[in-house]
């Protein structure tokens, strides 16, 4: 994946897109009236990858050649659908342990790219204010997928909240163990920061948090490590796709030192963090 045809091209295309706007006065407003722009209709989790596509289209897309049309989505099953499908031409929501997971279980015709950035999966609590705190037999939620179970699993078992059987992606029947009687139990991802009053603790991804007012870097129990962190999110896209030289483009533009620091600036407590 991470030598797909999309990503070698994106560079070269880029830098053919920039100097286009810097030829002619003319050229360069017809690019930002909206004139000879390849349009991308692009899912997106609403938090953070909307905000960091919006910021891509009000400030880097138009010069590139390209417009952004961006459609939300509060779930991680309809955005790999509608992209296989051709109702999207891009998605940003997944990382690739979760899209290489899709494509296995779906047969996809999807592809991603590199990291852009990392949110932290988080142990968050309403009762306790330490992981330390938690009492013997509490419930702890994690989401239901298959490769951020195994994500928010092993958070836990970094605390010592639960053991774990050696394997690459674990799920509740690899938990061997818990010193605490920890009953751990999986809910999708939307509803456990809804659940969060009702159990002793959850695992919540960092998009999820941020939506449900939570702060990772200050309010969690225990976070996760961004170093090195396979779970960076991509944007993916189809095989076949008829729009490669413009997603390159996008590709490219979402690795950008602008992007980054706009990263740095919108999540200053580290609740999202750039992956290159």
């Amino acid at each position: 994946m991470r030598t797909s045809t999309i990503t070698k091209i994106s560079a070269a295309l880029l830098a053919g897109a920039l100097a286009l706007t810097a030829c002619s006065g003319s050229a360069e407003k017809e690019s930002k009236d909206g004139e000879h722009l390849t349009k991308l209709v692009v899912g997106a989790s609403p938090v953070p990858h909307a905000d960091i596509l919006k910021f891509v289209d009000d400030n880097l897309a138009k010069d590139a050649g390209i417009d952004l049309e961006i459609k939300e989505y509060t779930d991680y099953v309809q955005p790999n659908a509608a992209l296989d499908a051709g109702e999207l031409d891009v998605n940003f929501f997944q990382h690739l342990p979760y899209l290489e997971q899709e494509i296995k279980d779906k047969k996809y015709n999807l592809e991603g790219g590199k990291g852009i950035h990392i949110e932290p999966y988080a142990l968050f609590s309403k009762k306790y204010k330490s992981v330390a705190d938690i009492k013997d037999g509490e419930t702890i939620l994690v989401n239901n997928d298959p490769s951020n179970q195994a994500r928010a699993l092993k958070l836990l078992e970094s605390q010592g909240l639960i053991e774990l059987k050696k394997v690459d992606n674990p799920s509740l029947l690899d938990i061997t163990g818990s010193k605490k009687n920890i009953k751990v139990v999986e809910a999708e991802a939307p509803a456990i920061p809804i659940q969060l009053p009702d159990v002793g603790a959850a695992v919540i991804n960092g998009n999820f948090a941020l939506e449900a007012g939570l702060v990772p870097a200050k309010e969690a129990l225990a976070i996760e490590d961004g170093k090195d962190n396979p779970y960076a999110n991509i944007i993916a896209w189809r095989k076949d796709s008829k729009k490669a030289e413009a997603i390159a483009i996008l590709e490219k533009l979402l690795h950008s030192p602008e992007v980054a620091q706009f990263i740095k600036d919108k999540y200053p407590n580290g609740e999202i963090i750039p992956a290159f």
